[in-house]
């Protein structure tokens, strides 16, 4: 989680003190989505390093050496 979602969080956090009349389940639910905004961020990062990972598998070779003539 980077600062600016933390900062979110928290801050969503303490909007709801003790004494508001939202509820505790309206708090888990808003952590809930945000934990799951942040779970499909990182799966979404993984899978973009997957393919590259995998596009440079089809052609290993390529970038490997310079060729110099003089």
């Amino acid at each position: 989680m980077d600062l600016a979602g933390l900062d979110v969080a928290l801050g969503t956090v303490s909007q709801y003190d003790s004494t508001s009349a939202v509820s505790s389940t309206s708090l888990a639910y808003t952590v809930g989505v945000e934990m799951l905004d942040k779970s499909m961020e990182l799966n979404q990062t993984l899978s973009d390093g997957m393919v590259k990972m995998m596009e440079n598998s089809v052609t290993p070779y390529l970038g490997g050496n310079i060729d110099t003539y003089v």
